[in-house]
């Protein structure tokens, strides 16, 4: 019989063992260069691309999904391209 059996520790670590969150550990979570907050993370595009609920019939999608990976970028760029 194949059942799985509970005999793994505990993963989460002993809460007395915890550091205690002061302050002085919440400020130093962020990074300053003098005044300035350095944001982490992806930066910001300066032409992002919007969101556009399109429906299509299902035979174009699966052409376009067959073309393999990347499809939704080159049917960007079609539409580009082929734009007044």
């Amino acid at each position: 019989m194949n059942v799985k059996q509970k005999n793994s520790a505990p993963t989460s670590p002993d809460p007395d063992a915890l550091p205690e969150i002061t302050e002085a550990w919440i400020a130093g979570a962020d990074l300053y260069h003098g005044d300035k907050l350095v944001r982490r993370g992806r930066p910001k595009l300066a032409n992002p691309r919007q969101l556009l609920s399109l429906r299509l019939p299902p035979q174009i999608i699966a052409r376009w999904k067959a073309t393999g990976p990347g499809w939704q970028t080159r049917m960007a760029e079609a539409l580009e391209k082929n734009a007044p």
